[in-house]
Order: C-alpha cells, then structure tokens, then sequence
C-alpha cells in the first residue's frame, strides 16, 4: 500500500469504513456549518472549526513533508480558530480551501514516492505523517457526521 492510498482513504473519495471528511463535509449548508452543538461543561466545537482546523494540519503536514517554509495558512494562529459564523470566512471558502490543501498535500506525497521531490524525513516518519493526518481525517468526518444528527 502506498503513502498515497492511505492519504486517500482519510479524505476520500469512498473509504471503506463509512463517510471520509470529503464526504462528511458535502452537503453541509453554511447555517449547519456555523450551528454550534452544545456540550454539558460548555460549548463544543462547529463543522467549520473542526473542518478548518483539519485543514490546518493538512498544511502543516505537507511543510514537515517537505521540511521547507510553505505558503502561510489561511488565517494567523494554529490548531483551532474560533468561527462563530461566515464573515470571518464562508463555508464555502473552507471546504474550498481543505480540498486546495489535500490536493497539494497528496501531490506531495506522490511526488516523494515518486522521487521526484526530496523528503528531510525517514520512510517510517513519512509513513507515521500520512497515517497520522488520514487517522485525524476519519475521527473528524465521523466527528461532523455525529454533529449533523444532533444539529
């Protein structure tokens, strides 16, 4: 199996083991996107925090793929970026921007498998990256899919 077939199965298209983020994430209006479930002890987190801090660490990962400086992300800051609604950024742009940075991300990776771009990192590092991201990928499709029910 290659690094880019795992990649793959996290976002899709058409995981085995139910809606990948792709998937999770198609359909979604932008009032359910920015609809914030609530959680006894406070508030948890909306399809479009969750979606875009997923995108985050997409980006992330392709820059210690690279072990280079990359375009800067989307917004300043890291991890998670509060969105209580679309004016900071749409839905759209989010979703938009996610499937942007898989592209470049599975590029990546099939470039380094290829040989034709250098990775910094080991086999086993590469390989503990993209396993890594594809897992994240599948906890936060299952994540939104939870949230749709109760939303």
């Amino acid at each position: 199996m290659t690094l880019t077939r795992i990649l793959t199965e996290g976002y899709g298209p058409g995981a085995w083991h139910g809606a990948d983020i792709k998937a999770a994430t198609t359909g979604v209006s932008s009032t359910t996107a920015f609809k914030r479930p609530r959680r006894k002890g406070g508030k948890a987190h909306n399809i479009a925090e969750i979606t875009l801090h997923h995108a985050f660490y997409v980006h992330s990962i392709r820059g210690r793929l690279l072990g280079t400086e990359i375009e800067p992300f989307l917004l300043k800051g890291e991890d998670w970026f509060p969105l209580a609604d679309g004016k900071k950024l749409s839905w759209k742009k989010i979703t938009t921007e996610l499937a942007a940075l898989q592209a470049k991300l599975a590029r990546t990776v099939a470039d380094i498998e290829a040989g034709k771009v250098s990775s910094p990192l080991s086999d086993e590092d590469r390989l503990n990256l993209v396993l890594g991201i594809s897992c994240h990928s599948a906890y936060h499709a299952g994540q939104i899919q939870l949230i749709k029910l109760l939303l």
